[in-house]
């Protein structure tokens, strides 16, 4: 989505590595948002490269703190969960559809 941004999987270490430069910020997880698919099974890939990048952070001792991954709306909060996510946006579930 055009209106969304964030940084590619390659760019991460780096951010990281700067914000470990300032005393009064901490990083807890990451968040992505896949696609929609009417398969959630398809958004599998985004959630599972995601987690994956974690915990190479992690284990290599880069962010050590990265305990949180937001990933998974209502079509695909299943498949995130299957993936490691700790917090899910399921706004939509609850509260309708906004765009109606």
């Amino acid at each position: 989505e055009e209106t969304k941004q964030g940084f590619d999987p390659e760019q991460v270490e780096d951010a990281l590595l700067q914000c470990c430069e300032c005393p009064h910020v901490r990083v807890r997880g990451f968040m992505t948002m896949a696609p929609h698919y009417e398969d959630p099974e398809k958004a599998r890939p985004v959630f599972s490269q995601l987690r994956e990048l974690r915990d190479k952070l992690i284990f290599h001792g880069i962010a050590p703190d990265l305990s949180e991954l937001s990933m998974g709306m209502t079509n695909d909060f299943e498949v995130a969960i299957e993936e490691g996510a700790t917090m899910i946006r399921i706004g939509s579930a609850i509260f309708g559809d906004r765009y109606t």
